[in-house]
C-alpha cells in the first residue's frame, strides 16, 4: 500500500509542475529544477526507516550526479533550438551524460 502512495504522490507532484510548465515555461523550468525528486526519494527513504548515513551516501550520489545531468539538460535545449528532434536531443543528452558518468567513474577509481 505504501508504495502506491509514494506512486500517487510523486505523480501529483509531477502533473502540477508539467502543468506550470504548460502556461508559464519559465517558472515551470524553474519548479522542475528544484530537487523534487532528490527530496522525495529522501523522504520517503527517512520514512522507510534508512539510517541517516545511507540518506547521505545517496544524497552525495545526487551530488555526483549533478555535471552529467547539467550536461544533459543544455544539450537538449541546444538541440532543440536548433530544430533537433525531441528524441534526438534527448538521445544526444543521455549519450553525453553516460560519457560524464563513466569519466567520472574512471576518476574515482584512480
Amino acid at each position: 500500500m505504501f508504495f502506491f502512495l509514494k506512486i500517487i504522490i510523486s505523480a501529483l507532484i509531477i502533473g502540477v509542475v508539467t502543468e506550470i510548465a504548460r502556461r508559464f515555461p519559465t517558472w515551470g523550468g524553474i519548479m522542475a529544477a528544484l530537487p523534487l525528486v532528490s527530496l522525495l526519494s529522501l523522504f520517503w527513504l527517512s520514512v522507510q526507516g534508512q539510517s541517516p548515513e545511507e540518506m547521505s551516501r545517496f544524497a552525495r550520489g545526487v551530488l555526483w550526479g549533478f555535471p552529467a545531468t547539467a550536461v544533459l539538460l543544455y544539450l537538449v535545449s541546444v538541440g532543440l533550438k536548433h530544430s533537433l528532434s525531441l528524441y534526438m536531443s534527448v538521445f544526444l543528452g543521455i549519450s553525453a551524460w553516460g560519457v560524464l558518468i563513466m569519466i567520472q567513474e574512471l576518476m574515482i577509481k584512480r
